[in-house]
């Protein structure tokens, strides 16, 4: 995922991009050609605020940004392909972003309606949610902020709830936490819609009946109904009789104050003076209340009351002295104590009418069926997402490309005149809303349809807009007739692996499923179902991302003061011994924390820091290797030098390696498994080991913790070797004489054998470490005197092959169970053990081996050292374990 050009790298972005680059590199080691591009999602607020605070227009501080977090991404080795760069806050961006909007509402689904938002009256601008304190004031201004209501843009995301919920099941290289969540986020809920008729309360007013229509998905609580809840902007309030309209607009207007994040108000209302027939019990009239918990940009915005069996409507009924009614019981006849809601399904009791005494899933569909018939309700299917409101009243943002005639209303602005671009001579002082509407020569223009004089639309688009589609764009990102070709796209769709914070995992993820889906449909790119299908494209339907990889936050250790609580200072904190930190001032242990790295808890890295004191080989791997890439990193400096031995020890190897060129750089090297002695069988299966298993890393579990871990491993077996003087196969006998002798004596393998062992090594890891790795294989490739070519990179060489013959083991290491409990094991040559066919042969020879083990005297003879008698002995697996039955 790109960032935002905050200006500063942290070890959250050293994680992501280590994780991305050595994918990349591997990835077209391997043979693939890979597209690994870098943009900047760099419309914001931020930049905004510091064009308030800093006196610097907000294209000049992204643009420095940018900047100053490319020289950082060049220390942390990150190799992308900045010829595909792209920056959303461009106007040859942007002009496509405003492009696919007028796709949308050619489409249908851009439109405008009235949407709530934070008002600061003083400022007289719109706030984000971040911008309102804990206490519900404007982050600037202090003043109490409001809620008003301002006609803004939606894209109508709703139309794909049901392919963008059904399509989950497609993405089966996502985590399933993440495909949950959004699951819970479109929130499908089937039930019934019922209406609840409401008289008028003046006869002179001429109005008639009016309904209420209300969504649930328990309608076999129907006769549970005690009252019926509605939003603040609910129409049937224009109903309410005069005798309560004091108290319903009062109530109203308390709701315009933004709550702050400490103030959890509970359940709260007033009653309309309005009264609702019940659908099934037309004598029986159900009071209306106007409420703080019902918002009217959801379902119908007004909904039953069964405080029975709904808590929220239990806790409400509580504060209105309600006698709470209960039609269903408990399942199974369990014991309930009515002193909650009952919110199980079960059977309805003798209140329900003739659905009385049917489970709760029978009285449901008999209700939806005669609520059907009476013309009082319908089966009814209901998601939780709303609509996407994109309409944002700043300057730092995509301008929304419509503008506004009096007579024509809204108008699109022609495609041939996009972009519509920001204008640059603009003043910000942070009041009198969006600074756009103060730029009187960009807001006024003619009417593309009439000709007569409008205004442009002054709103700009949300940055998850920008961030919807840049994938696509990166695919063709010099492309100045259309935002990406249908060839290129089709071509290179969908995204392979996806890397980004779990933190992205509903928007960001849903919206750029929704506009790739848009795009797919609408014939900007794809081949359509049917084909793809045939051809077993995956995941399909328009999906943008095939693998998703989530990683973990970065965590620091984080020191606390025991008694105050208050975030201690590196430097108030004696870490002498690491292991027993001392807090200075007190002369005690601090409370010890591994928390997300920020400013205010001082337990933050600076990146250039790590990689000044430990070089960024070192970092990346210790990153790499502290924790998979889905859990969250402890970052440990202390440890980091564990990386630092462990390259020496890589440097070493290389030292020792005849640095001759030979036919061994390439992947043909298949050496005879026959003509090897021992140590060499076992060097070059260890060495296919590690590439099997590097190998599905890269390709498939991203497990770059133990893949660091195989390097390490044979690595530290490499050390144990030395290439022979000559290739001649060394004489067995002798070698062993000679390791009797000496214990530490270095045993010898073929030059050709080492040096390709020692390469493979370099290849494997040279994707995590990219200059250590450059090195290793200058000096192993390279003769003295000779300049080293670009075209002899590491990265231009295969990946390493995989000879699976060479898997095969030469010991087996059997296990011995008595009576059915392992007890000890045995060791053998796997070509000793005799046929698989001689049944009788296998276990006599396996016998012997076991009736020698030190361990069977315990086990399998008496006090006496006689053999106890066997009932049965099994041998399974081919000889690694053999059960015996006493």
């Amino acid at each position: 995922m790109f960032p935002y050009p905050s200006g500063v790298l942290h070890m959250g972005h050293v994680r992501v991009y280590a994780i991305n680059d050595a994918l990349a590199r591997a990835t077209r080691m391997m043979g693939y050609d890979v597209v690994n591009p870098m943009g900047w999602d760099a419309f914001g607020l931020p930049a905004e605020n510091a064009a308030i605070e800093r006196s610097i227009h907000p294209n000049e501080w992204t643009i420095k940004n940018i900047g100053i977090m490319k020289s950082q991404m060049e220390k942390i080795l990150a190799d992308f392909d900045w010829e595909r760069e792209l920056r959303t806050c461009s106007p040859d961006y942007y002009r496509w972003t405003q492009y696919l909007f007028l796709k949308l509402h050619e489409a249908g689904l851009a439109y405008q309606k009235e949407a709530v938002v934070n008002w600061d009256p003083v400022d007289e601008t719109v706030l984000a949610n971040e911008q309102v304190d804990s206490e519900g004031k404007s982050w600037r201004s202090g003043a109490i902020v409001e809620k008003r209501k301002l006609r803004q843009w939606f894209f109508k995301i709703t139309e794909y709830a049901e392919d963008l919920l059904q399509d989950l099941d497609r993405l089966v290289h996502w985590p399933e936490r993440v495909k949950q969540m959004q699951r819970n986020w479109i929130g499908k809920s089937s039930g019934a819609e019922f209406d609840f008729a409401v008289a008028s309360t003046d006869a002179s007013s001429g109005r008639g009946t009016e309904a209420i229509q209300i969504f649930t998905s328990r309608p076999d609580t129907i006769f549970g109904v005690q009252f019926l809840a509605v939003s603040a902007e609910h129409p049937i309030l224009n109903r309410v009789p005069a005798s309560h309209q004091e108290q319903v607009e009062k109530f109203k207007d308390s709701l315009k104050t933004v709550a702050g994040s400490d103030q959890t108000a509970g359940p709260e209302g007033v009653l309309t003076g309005l009264f609702a027939k019940h659908p099934f019990l037309p004598d029986v009239t159900i009071p209306v209340y106007v409420v703080n918990y019902v918002v009217s940009d959801y379902g119908t915005g007004a909904v039953m009351g069964v405080p029975g069996h709904d808590e929220r409507d239990h806790a409400f009924a509580t504060t209105q002295g309600m006698d709470v009614k209960y039609v269903v019981a408990a399942p199974g006849g369990q014991e309930f104590t009515k002193s909650g809601a009952m919110t199980q399904r079960g059977v309805l009791t003798g209140d329900n009418g003739e659905f009385s005494n049917m489970t709760s899933e029978e009285a449901a569909e008999a209700i939806v069926k005669k609520a059907s018939e009476l013309g009082v309700g319908k089966e009814k299917t209901s998601y939780r997402i709303r609509d996407w409101l994109l309409s944002r009243q700043r300057y730092w943002g995509a301008p929304i490309p419509m503008i506004h005639c009096h007579g024509c209303g809204p108008v699109p602005v022609p495609v041939e005149d996009l972009p519509v671009v920001l204008p640059m001579d603009i003043s910000f002082t942070g009041r009198g809303g969006s600074p756009l509407k103060q730029a009187e020569s960009w807001l006024s223009c003619s009417c593309p349809k009439c000709g007569q004089a409008a205004k442009r639309d002054t709103d700009t688009m949300d940055t998850f807009v920008d961030s919807s589609w840049y994938f696509l764009r990166y695919l063709d990102p010099h492309n100045k007739s259309l935002p990406f070709s249908h060839a290129k796209a089709t071509a290179g769709m969908p995204v392979d692996v996806y890397i980004g914070g779990v933190e992205h995992a509903i928007l960001h993820l849903l919206y750029s499923r929704f506009l790739s889906k848009f795009a797919w449909k609408t014939g900007l790119y794809g081949k359509g179902p049917e084909i793809e299908a045939k051809e077993g494209k995956e995941p399909g339907n328009g999906e943008p991302f095939k693998v998703l990889v989530t990683q973990g936050m970065v965590q620091g250790r984080t020191f606390k003061d025991p008694v105050t609580g208050a975030f201690l200072k590196p430097s108030e904190v004696d870490v002498t011994d690491p292991s027993k930190p001392i807090q200075i001032s007190t002369g005690l242990p601090p409370s010890i924390s591994w928390e997300k790295m920020s400013k205010s808890k001082f337990n933050g890295v600076d990146p250039e820091d790590m990689i000044a004191s430990y070089g960024a080989d070192a970092t990346r791997l210790h990153v790499l290797y502290k924790a998979p890439p889905s859990e969250e990193l402890e970052w440990d400096e202390q440890s980091i030098v564990g990386m630092q031995r462990f390259l020496a020890k890589v440097w070493k190897v290389v030292g020792q390696t005849p640095t001759t060129p030979t036919t061994t750089t390439g992947t043909d090297f298949k050496p005879s498994v026959e003509g090897m002695n021992k140590d060499e069988r076992e060097l070059w299966r260890l060495v296919n080991y590690t590439v099997k298993e590097l190998t599905t890393s890269f390709q498939r579990t991203y497990a770059f913790n133990t893949s660091i871990a195989f390097l390490i491993k044979l690595t530290n077996h490499l050390s144990t070797v030395t290439p022979s003087s000559s290739s001649q196969q060394q004489d067995l006998d002798s070698q062993e004489k000679n390791l009797k002798k000496n214990k530490n004596h270095q045993v010898e393998v073929s030059p050709e054998l080492y040096q390709y062992s020692v390469q493979a090594l370099v290849k494997m890891l040279s994707p995590m470490a990219p200059a250590f790795g450059e090195e290793c294989w200058e000096v192993l490739t390279t003769p003295a005197n000779v300049s080293f070519a670009p075209s002899h990179s590491v990265f231009s060489q295969a990946w390493p092959s995989l000879n699976k013959d060479a898997l095969k083991a030469d010991k087996v290491v059997c296990g011995i169970q008595i009576n059915g409990k392992s007890r000890f094991n045995i060791e053998f040559e796997e070509s000793d053990l005799p046929a698989g066919n001689d049944q009788a042969a296998q276990e006599q020879f396996l016998k012997d081996l076991i009736y020698k083990h030190e361990r069977a005297d315990k086990w399998l003879k008496d006090e006496n050292g006689q053999v106890k008698p066997v009932k049965k002995m099994i041998v399974v697996k081919g000889g690694k374990l053999v059960s015996f039955v006493l």
